[in-house]
């Protein structure tokens, strides 16, 4: 009987230690916030052109980081510009609540 009540315990903890280092791994791929990362981004913003697909890629990598930029005078007006909004909808981006 006690080998029968440990094994459902020590399959508990065996899940559960999976769960601890994939939650580790995944906080450990997370792309840090570096704002050079969306120079692809810099004519579309700029021009309002149509995004390439390195700009996107670049910005859903970097979309954790946005309230962060927001923080800065200097990238504020740049990312509350109507071309970076058209930017981030048309890369399917939305803008989080800071």
């Amino acid at each position: 009987m006690k080998a029968s009540c440990t094994k459902p315990v020590l399959i508990t903890c065996t899940i559960l230690l999976l769960l601890i280092v994939a939650q580790e791994n995944r906080v450990d791929a997370v792309e840090p916030c570096n704002p050079m990362q969306l120079m692809p981004c810099e004519e579309a913003i700029v021009k309002g052109s149509i995004p390439s697909n390195e700009c996107c890629n670049r910005l859903n990598q970097q979309q954790h980081c946005v309230c962060q930029y927001m923080k800065n005078p200097n990238f504020k007006s740049f990312l509350n510009s109507p071309n970076a909004k058209m930017v981030a909808t048309h890369c399917h981006c939305p803008k989080p609540k800071c």
